[in-house]
């Protein structure tokens, strides 16, 4: 993966980032690349304070001109969620402080339209979740691990746990999409990261709730030290019972 703007390498991104800096639709590439844009950004690919790829690199890889990248990273920047900075150690740097909005605040309304939630909407979502996240948990249980793969595991879960209430979605979203990695399927990488930004849409909507977040976090620790022991039901169980909980949450406030 290319280095960052500021010469840092994004090891801790590695396949979400790759599943999101992918190849848009030409039909709508300036909304797609702004929609790429904005799930590394929601889901913690690139952290508030990192820089962007080059307007360069970032062109390649979406197969798109430097110019539509350059209007997307403006109408981003407009929205708050990115910043430039001039000099030796310049470029395009994400916002210290994410604005929580979601896709449909950054385009206009024909764009992005914002619509109600229908039962139909959450059991199509919510289902697709349940396939990749447990399949994902039981599959990274049940592979050996390297080191660094335990370290990234290790840190998500720890910064997770650290996690401010106006910061957890984005880094808890990087901590299921870190157990997706574990798995070593790039083609997992987008349908994990497209269906997150999907729940984090619908999450967006209602409340963060601190007793939610304390148990959120003992699940995670459950989950991780389960993956990491290699107790592949273990895994399948905790992750089904974290999502449950989510799903609770979303089907008595949106339902």
């Amino acid at each position: 993966m290319t280095d960052f703007a500021d010469g840092s390498h994004p090891d801790a991104a590695g396949l979400a980032g790759d599943a999101l800096l992918r190849r848009v639709r030409t039909g709508n590439a300036f909304e797609d690349t702004v929609s790429r844009l904005l799930q590394t950004i929601r889901l913690g690919v690139v952290s508030p304070g990192e820089a962007l790829q080059s307007e360069r690199d970032l062109a390649v890889r979406f197969g798109v001109s430097r110019d539509t990248v350059r209007e997307a990273i403006k109408a981003l920047a407009d929205a708050g969620f990115l910043v430039s900075r001039r000099g030796r150690y310049g470029g395009t740097f994400v916002s210290d402080r994410v604005p929580l909005v979601g896709l449909s605040g950054v385009l206009d309304d024909t764009a992005a339209e914002s619509e109600s939630v229908t039962p139909e909407d959450l059991d199509d979502v919510l289902g697709l979740r349940g396939i990749l996240e447990v399949g994902a948990a039981r599959a990274a249980a049940d592979r050996a691990l390297t080191k660094a793969q335990r370290e990234l595991l290790w840190t998500s879960l720890r910064e997770t746990g650290d996690a401010a209430v106006d910061d957890y979605r984005r880094l808890d979203s990087r901590l299921h999409l870190a157990i997706g990695e574990l798995v070593g399927v790039p083609s997992l990488m987008p349908l994990l990261a497209d269906n997150r930004m999907r729940i984090n849409e619908f999450l967006d909507r209602i409340p963060l709730l601190e007793r939610n977040i304390a148990h959120s976090n003992e699940q995670h620790e459950q989950l991780v030290l389960a993956i990491l022991t290699g107790d592949v039901e273990g895994a399948a169980t905790t992750m089904r019972e974290h999502l449950e909980g989510s799903e609770a949450l979303l089907r008595g406030f949106l339902a």
